[in-house]
């Protein structure tokens, strides 16, 4: 079957499969002492600038949880989206594993602002209130939309000036930095960010994403968080040097460009056949769906339902969506709607 259902459904690029495979020549220093993690800890500083220092790690939600705990008290809040993946797809683990209460709060784009952050970001010196210490935002959006450079710094700069830190999520951040034509520093470290958490397995990678500390006073202590979270990898040169060769040449741009491309394809052959409902900001297309039709593509493509209650469904592409998948999927879309019999694929 063809999947739309997510960029975690995608290979791993050959380019990153060949780096383990020269990775695996030879014997190699354990727990991060290999050449591969000291070749990535160039890698971040050039891409995030000299005071970055990378922390792999073997997933996403790893990334969060280390990243937030290392940011954190033990009697702290995080302000979030009530969208955000550390709240509705991570079972949890934040507030099991980090032990962080998180704050939500509802937005019609998946965005915080200054004004909402402050919904939330009170009760300072409340001792019977989860004190907030950190603002975590997602880029790109669980919704696909994508923070501007300049949103990131608004909310920087308003979460600073409450003594609060700002975490980014980056599981899309390469499909973020494609669709706006900015940088990773300027997303983050320019802008204000103090902890983000690197994604590489929605890119190409086989796994493995990495905390990437921009401000060392945010997360002092992340070394040992990262081990006592079970997230300190024995043979990490097999994940560095999959982050080496993501971010250390421009396949991570090229990946996430390349995705980009096939949803903007995809949305674009969906026009006066059904509504886009959200911005095509990234990899992502929201489409809403009659039930039976969604039944019917169902019986050659995976894709995820978003909200049942409307029949809202999430089209996902990836570095390895083909033009012809795209297109191949379109007409079927077609054909199920018009002519739900022939429905080719």
């Amino acid at each position: 079957m063809t999947s739309f259902a997510s960029d975690n459904y995608s290979g791993v690029h050959p380019a990153v499969l060949e780096a383990v495979a020269l990775a695996n020549e030879g014997r190699a220093p354990a727990y991060g002492r290999d050449p591969w993690t000291a070749r990535l800890q160039d890698v971040v500083r050039r891409q995030f600038g000299e005071q970055a220092e990378a922390f792999p790690v073997f997933n996403g939600t790893g990334a969060n949880v280390v990243a937030l705990q290392a940011m954190t008290t033990r009697w702290a809040s995080v302000v979030c989206t009530s969208t955000a993946h550390i709240h509705v797809d991570e079972c949890g683990a934040p507030e099991k594993v980090a032990g962080v209460k998180l704050l939500t709060i509802p937005t019609f784009d998946g965005k915080l602002t200054p004004e909402l952050i402050d919904l939330e970001a009170r009760g300072m010196d409340d001792v019977h209130r989860a004190q907030p210490q950190v603002v975590s935002i997602t880029q790109t959006t669980e919704l696909g939309t994508a923070y501007t450079v300049e949103e990131i710094r608004a909310i920087c700069d308003h979460a600073h000036s409450l003594g609060l830190r700002v975490h980014l999520d980056g599981a899309r951040l390469s499909n973020a930095a494609a669709t706006l034509g900015a940088s990773l520093r300027e997303m983050t470290t320019d802008a204000g960010v103090d902890v983000v958490s690197l994604g590489g397995t929605k890119n190409g990678l086989m796994l493995g994403e990495a905390v990437v500390v921009l401000n060392p006073e945010a997360a002092p202590h992340v070394d040992y968080v990262r081990k006592s979270s079970t997230q300190l990898a024995s043979k990490m040169r097999f994940v560095s040097a999959q982050l080496e060769v993501l971010f250390g040449t421009d396949l991570w741009l090229l990946n996430a460009t390349h995705a980009n491309a096939m949803a903007q394809r995809l949305a674009a052959g969906l026009e006066g056949i059904l509504d886009v409902v959200r911005p095509v900001q990234a990899n992502a297309v929201f489409v809403r769906l009659p039930a039976d039709v969604a039944e019917r593509l169902r019986r050659s493509y995976e894709f995820y339902d978003w909200d049942e209650s409307v029949g809202e469904v999430r089209w996902m592409t990836a570095w390895d969506t083909t033009p012809e998948q795209v297109d191949a999927f379109v007409a079927d879309v077609r054909t199920a709607l018009l002519d739900p019999d022939r429905v080719t694929a």
